[in-house]
């Protein structure tokens, strides 16, 4: 199996950049604007994106880790 590891890093990296843009943007806007609820709006949704990359970064480095290479080996047949 292929790591996507240099993915995940790249989303990271990207998200962070938005976020901060997004930061700088609200910081020269109205408090109660529309544009700072917007902004506002848009920091929190970047922090939960964030969650998600930075938890498949740490299932990734676990995998590794443990030695698993396919991630469908974890999955049970219940059926069976």
């Amino acid at each position: 199996m292929k790591s996507n590891s240099g993915l995940v890093a790249k989303g990271i990296e990207q998200i962070l950049e938005l976020s901060a843009v997004a930061q700088i943007n609200r910081r020269r806007v109205a408090k109660d604007s529309p544009a700072f609820h917007n902004l506002t709006g848009a920091i929190a949704a970047y922090g939960k994106v964030l969650a998600i990359f930075v938890a498949l970064e740490q299932l990734e480095e676990f995998d590794t880790v443990i030695g698993r290479r396919d991630p469908s080996a974890c999955v049970v047949d219940r059926a069976a």
